[in-house]
C-alpha cells in the first residue's frame, strides 16, 4: 500500500530533497515541496472568480466539483525531475544523505542536472500508467509544469532531459513520491477526453509558476516535515498557503458591481459628485447591459467626450456579468499611465468594499510617489487599495488583480520571453483596456491584434477606445478577436460597437460640437514658428507649439528665450513663460516638467499663466488632460493632427478675447510645397507616405470641424483615396510612388515580422516554439521586442568630481555597491537615449560594481560627466540644465 506518513517512505524516496539549507542535511523533502506547490494552486484558484474554475475545467475535461483539486494534483508535479542524480547532486549534504542510502550518482547521469527539463522527459509516463488518461492530455500538461522555470522545452530537450545511465533505484523511489502523492491529493472523478491547446498548456504553465515562486518562500513555508501523517502535513500546506496569499496582496476576488444601477449613478460614483452621462456614455452603457459573455467594446469618439469613464463603466458591467478577476488598463507611454493611474486607483476605491491590489505596471513604476505610498498599506488595515511588494516583482504585476501600465508589459505575453505564459495567465479572465489604440504602427498592432486572440480565448473582455482608428486597423482587430468587419452594422461617427456571443451591434452617439477650428499655413523653419507664437501672446494667452523631434523642441526653446530676453525686441513680452517639454530629460525632471505642465496648462485656472508658451514633442498629445487657446504644430499625419488640436479649448474658460476660437497653424503646410522630409528629419519621424497624404488632404482646408471632421479625414488619408487633381505633379509623383513604394515594403515587412514573433495560438503545444527565438536571443533573425526602432539603452548622467561619482547630494565610489539610497537616486536619474554611438558604447563598456552588482541598476548605464559633457562612442553629449540631454552636433535624433 502506498505511504501515509514521511516516516513510513521508503528511507531512500523520503532522502530526496528540493530546498537546501535545513538542519542534520535532510533538506526540505521533494515530497513535501510539491505538497506545498499543491496546497498554494488550490488556496488560490478558490479566492479566483467561480468563472475561472468553470473555464478550467470545461477547457481541461475536469468535473466542475474536482476541478481545482485535479489541476492543484497535477500543477503540483512540476518538480518530479528533482529526483535524479544530476540535480541531487547539486547540494553536497544531501547528496551524501542519498548516498548512504543506497542511490548512486554516476557521471553519465549527473550530467543531465536541469530538474524542470528532467519533468518534461520523465513525469509523462508513469502519470499515464496512474491516471490511463490519453496521452496527447498528459503530454501537454506535462509540458505545461514542466515549464515553470521560465520557458517550454523542444522536443529535443524533453529527450535529452532522461539521465542517461541512471540506476533503477531513482526510477523506484520518484514512483514512491509520486504515489504517496497522488494518496494525499487523490482528485475524484474522471478525466473527459479534451484536447489540451497551447491555451490550455500556457494558462496551467503560469498558474504553476506563480504558486511555485509562493511556496517557494521559506518564510510562508518553513522547510522540513511539519507533519508526518501526510494529510495532516497538507491541510497545515492549505493553511499556510492561505496566510502566504493573504501576505503577497492576492485577495478573495470581489464583484464590484452587485446592485442594481443607473449609468448616472454609477458615474457619480466613479467621478465623485453627481454627474449626467454624456451620449457616449450613456448609449455604450446601454450595450453594455446587453452583452452576452465575455465581449469587445470598441469605442471611437473624440477628445473630452468621457471615453475613459466609459471603459471603467465597462469593467463594473463585464465584470458583474462574466466574473472577471479584474481591469488592466494597456496605455502607450509610462506617462499617460502615470497619468491614468491615479484616476483608476480612485475608481477603484469608490466601489471596492474589502481590500484589493493595485500595480503600476512599467520599468518606472518603483519611483511613483503614489506607489510608494501605497506599499507602505498594510493589507490587514481598513484601506480599500494597496501595493503588494510581492506583486511588484518582475514578470510578476500582471497576476495582481488590478494595473494600470504600458500595453508592452502586456505584449510580452505574446512572445517567447521568460514566463511570458504568467503575464498570460494574469492578463486572463480580465477586462482589458487599450487606449489611443491608433498611436501603433503596423507591427506592433500585429501584436496587439495577437495579445486579443489569446484574451479572448482566455474568456477577457476588451475594451479598445481612439478618436482617430484608420478602417483597415479597425477591420484588423474587431477579425481578430473572431468577429467578420463585414458583420458590423455601418454607423456614423462617433459610434460605439459590442461584439459579444450574440450579433455585433452598435450605436451612434452625439457629440459635443466643439467650435470650429481655424487652419493656418505656416513654413516650417523655426523662424517662422517663433515669429508667429509671440506675436499670438502679445496681448496673453497660454499656447502649445509642438514640433516632431527634440532637436527642434531645443532650438526653438533656445530661441524664444533669447527673442523674450533681448531689449531689442520689445514687441515680445518679457514675462512670457516658455515651458519645454519632452522624453530627453532624466526621469526625475521629466517628472517634475510633466506636473509643471498639468499645474499650468490643466484644467484649473490657480496656476494659469497670463502668458505662457509650451514648445513640446509628441510626449505631449496624447492622454495628458491639457488646455490651450492655440496651437503650432509640425505637419505629422492626420490623426496625430487631429489628437494634438483636441488640446486646444477643452474646458469651460474664461480666455483672452483674441482666442475666443481655437486656431491651428500647421508648420509645412503651405499649399503648393511639401517641405523636404529629409532636412526638417520628420520622414524619420513618420512614415513620408502618410505624411506627403495629410499634407495633400489639408493642404485646402480652411477650417476643422469636431468632431464630423476627424473620421472624414481619418478614413480619407488612410485609404486608397485618390489625391486631389491639383496636387502638383511632382509632388503627387513623390506621394503615389517612391513614398508610397517605400511605404508598401515596410508595412508588409512590419506586418510579417509581427506574425513571425508572435506566438501562435492555434500551433500545436509541443511546436508552437520552435521556430521563435527565446529572450533576447535573435539567432532567427528576429528578437522579441514590442515596438520596432532603433535600439536604445536607459543611461544614468552622473557627475565625476575628485570625491567620487556624484547623484544629488550623494557622492560613492562607482567600484563598490552603494546604498539602496543612492541607488534609489541614481534609479530616479535614468532616461533613454538611441543613439547609435553611444548605444554601441553602452554595450561593449564593462559597467562598474556600482550598477553591476545593485539589483535596480544592473539593467542601467553610467554617463559619467565632467561639468555636465561626456563624449562616447564618438559622441559628444551635454545635459543641460534647462533643455535636457544635447547632442552635440547638427544631427537631429
Amino acid at each position: 500500500m502506498p505511504s501515509k506518513t514521511f516516516s513510513n517512505l521508503d528511507p531512500a524516496a523520503r532522502s530526496i530533497w528540493s530546498k537546501s539549507g535545513y538542519k542534520d542535511g535532510v533538506g526540505h523533502n521533494l515530497l513535501a515541496h510539491l505538497l506545498d506547490v499543491a496546497a498554494v494552486v488550490e488556496t488560490l484558484l478558490l479566492l479566483e472568480p467561480e468563472s475561472t474554475r468553470e473555464w478550467a475545467a470545461r477547457v481541461f475535461g475536469l468535473p466542475r466539483e474536482s476541478c481545482v483539486r485535479w489541476v492543484a494534483a497535477v500543477a503540483g508535479l512540476h518538480d518530479f525531475g528533482k529526483a535524479t542524480p544530476g540535480f541531487a547532486a547539486k547540494w553536497p549534504a544531501g547528496r551524501e544523505a542519498i548516498e548512504r542510502l543506497g542511490l548512486g550518482f554516476p557521471e553519465s547521469a549527473c550530467r543531465m542536472s536541469n530538474h524542470s527539463q528532467s519533468t518534461a522527459a520523465l513525469l509523462s509516463q508513469p502519470l499515464y500508467t496512474r491516471l490511463g488518461a490519453n496521452h496527447g492530455w498528459i503530454r501537454a500538461v506535462v509540458q505545461a509544469v514542466s515549464a515553470h522555470h521560465g520557458r517550454h522545452f523542444s522536443a529535443g530537450e524533453r529527450r535529452a532531459g532522461r539521465p542517461i545511465g541512471e540506476p533503477l533505484g531513482w526510477s523506484l523511489a520518484r514512483n514512491q513520491v509520486l504515489s504517496a502523492y497522488w494518496e494525499v491529493l487523490s482528485p475524484p472523478g474522471d478525466i473527459t477526453p479534451v484536447e489540451l491547446d497551447l491555451v490550455a498548456v500556457n494558462w496551467l504553465a503560469g498558474l504553476t509558476s506563480a504558486s511555485d515562486w509562493i511556496a517557494s518562500n521559506p518564510d510562508w513555508f518553513p522547510l522540513g516535515e511539519r507533519h508526518d501523517e501526510l494529510k495532516a502535513y497538507y491541510a497545515d500546506a492549505l493553511r499556510l498557503a492561505e496566510r502566504a496569499l493573504k501576505i503577497a496582496g492576492w485577495a478573495s476576488a470581489e464583484k464590484l458591481l452587485d446592485w442594481q444601477a443607473t449609468t448616472a449613478e454609477l458615474l457619480s460614483t466613479i467621478r465623485g459628485e453627481p454627474t449626467a452621462p454624456r451620449p457616449l456614455q450613456e448609449k455604450g452603457d446601454e450595450l453594455l447591459q446587453s452583452a452576452q459573455g465575455p465581449s469587445l467594446l470598441l469605442v471611437e469618439a473624440p477628445m473630452g467626450e468621457g471615453k475613459t469613464e466609459l471603459a471603467f463603466l465597462a469593467h463594473l458591467r463585464l465584470q458583474a456579468a462574466n466574473q472577471h478577476r479584474g481591469l488592466y488598463l494597456a496605455m502607450p507611454t509610462q506617462a499617460t499611465g502615470n497619468a491614468l493611474f491615479t484616476r483608476t486607483r480612485r475608481f477603484l476605491e469608490g466601489f471596492v468594499r474589502g481590500s484589493a491590489d493595485i500595480q503600476l505596471v512599467h520599468g518606472g513604476a518603483a519611483m511613483n510617489e503614489e506607489i510608494r505610498h501605497l506599499r507602505g498599506v498594510s493589507h490587514s488595515r481598513q484601506e480599500a487599495l494597496s501595493a503588494s511588494a510581492w506583486f511588484s516583482q518582475r514578470r510578476r504585476p500582471l497576476l495582481s488583480a488590478n494595473g494600470v501600465g504600458t500595453v508592452d508589459q502586456a505584449l510580452l505575453a505574446t512572445l517567447n520571453v521568460k514566463h511570458h505564459f504568467v503575464r498570460l495567465w494574469g492578463l486572463g479572465n480580465r477586462v482589458v483596456v487599450f487606449d489611443e489604440v491608433h498611436a501603433y504602427d503596423t507591427y506592433t498592432g500585429g501584436l496587439i491584434a495577437a495579445l486579443l486572440r489569446w484574451l479572448k480565448a482566455m474568456g477577457s473582455s476588451v475594451v479598445l477606445m481612439s478618436a482617430t482608428l484608420p478602417r483597415k486597423m479597425r477591420d484588423e482587430l474587431i477579425a481578430a478577436w473572431g468577429a467578420s468587419p463585414d458583420d458590423l452594422p455601418t454607423l456614423e461617427y462617433p459610434r460605439v460597437i459590442l461584439v459579444d456571443d450574440g450579433k455585433p451591434r452598435g450605436q451612434h452617439v452625439q457629440a459635443r460640437e466643439l467650435d470650429p477650428i481655424e487652419l493656418h499655413r505656416l513654413n516650417e523653419s523655426l523662424e517662422a514658428l517663433a515669429g508667429q507664437a509671440t506675436a499670438l501672446v502679445v496681448d496673453g494667452g497660454c499656447g502649445a507649439i509642438i514640433v516632431n523631434t527634440v532637436y527642434r523642441a531645443q532650438s526653438l526653446y533656445r530661441m524664444l528665450k533669447a527673442l523674450r530676453d533681448d531689449p531689442d525686441y520689445p514687441e515680445v513680452r518679457d514675462d512670457l513663460k516658455l515651458v519645454l517639454f519632452h522624453a530627453r530629460y532624466p526621469a526625475d525632471e521629466r517628472g517634475q516638467r510633466e506636473r509643471e505642465v498639468l499645474s499650468h496648462f490643466g484644467e484649473g485656472d490657480d496656476n494659469r499663466p497670463e502668458s505662457a508658451l509650451m514648445i513640446a514633442t509628441q510626449v505631449a498629445e496624447q492622454s495628458l488632460d491639457l488646455d490651450f487657446d492655440f496651437m503650432l504644430s509640425d505637419l505629422a499625419p492626420v490623426d496625430l493632427l487631429l489628437q494634438r488640436a483636441g488640446r486646444m479649448h477643452r474646458h469651460q474658460r474664461h480666455r483672452p478675447p483674441h482666442h475666443d476660437r481655437p486656431r491651428l497653424w500647421v508648420a509645412g503646410l503651405e499649399r503648393d510645397r511639401l517641405p523636404s522630409l529629409e532636412e526638417t528629419a520628420w520622414g524619420y519621424v513618420y512614415a513620408p507616405y502618410w505624411l506627403g497624404r495629410t499634407w495633400a488632404f489639408l493642404r485646402d482646408e480652411e477650417r476643422l470641424q469636431l468632431p464630423v471632421d476627424i473620421d472624414r479625414l481619418v478614413q480619407k488619408v488612410y485609404s486608397n483615396a485618390e489625391l486631389p487633381p491639383d496636387v502638383p505633379e511632382a509632388i503627387n509623383d513623390f506621394i503615389e510612388m517612391e513614398a508610397y513604394v517605400n511605404h508598401l515594403g515596410e508595412e508588409t515587412s512590419k506586418r510579417q515580422l509581427a506574425v513571425n514573433i508572435a506566438i501562435d495560438i492555434e500551433a500545436d503545444p509541443l511546436e508552437a516554439y520552435h521556430d521563435k527565438p527565446y529572450g533576447g536571443d535573435d539567432e532567427l533573425g528576429i528578437r522579441n521586442q514590442t515596438r520596432l526602432g532603433p535600439d536604445s539603452v536607459s543611461v544614468v548622467p552622473i557627475e565625476t568630481t575628485e570625491a567620487g561619482w556624484k547623484v544629488g547630494d550623494c557622492v560613492f565610489d562607482p567600484g563598490c555597491v552603494p546604498d539602496d539610497e543612492t541607488a534609489k537616486a541614481l534609479y530616479r536619474r535614468q532616461l533613454r537615449l538611441s543613439r547609435k554611438a553611444v548605444v554601441v558604447h553602452c554595450h561593449q563598456s564593462e559597467p562598474p560594481a556600482a550598477f553591476a552588482d545593485h539589483p535596480i541598476l544592473r539593467d542601467l548605464y553610467p554617463l559619467p560627466l565632467e561639468s555636465g559633457c561626456g563624449e562616447f562612442g564618438g559622441q559628444a553629449i551635454y545635459l543641460d540644465a534647462e533643455v535636457g540631454l544635447v547632442y552635440l552636433d547638427s544631427r537631429d535624433q
